[in-house]
């Protein structure tokens, strides 16, 4: 087991969790929340730190909430072809 720190973006925390192999940039993971629901995240960055002991490198994740669809309809409406395009003028 790999243990990890994963610093979410949403919530501004850092936990450590155990996995089977280190989730690469783009994947999904799962975590609990607070309330004890799970929640799906997307990982933006992973990097390796060294650990204050020994010769071990130590990898770090960080997280955001993944959008649900009712904000991923939201931002494709905002950014539909409908809205009027306004030149730019100097």
């Amino acid at each position: 087991m790999i243990e990890v720190e994963i610093q979410n973006e949403n919530r501004q925390t850092q936990e450590r969790i155990r996995f089977a192999a280190v989730p690469r940039i783009g994947e999904g993971i799962r975590l609990r929340e607070p309330d004890g629901f799970w929640a799906s995240y997307d990982v933006l960055d992973v990097w390796y730190q060294k650990a204050d002991y020994g010769d071990v490198w130590v990898p770090y994740l960080h997280v955001r909430m993944t959008p649900s669809e009712g904000e991923i309809d939201a931002a494709n409406d905002a950014q539909s072809p409908e809205r009027e395009v306004v030149p730019f003028k100097i």
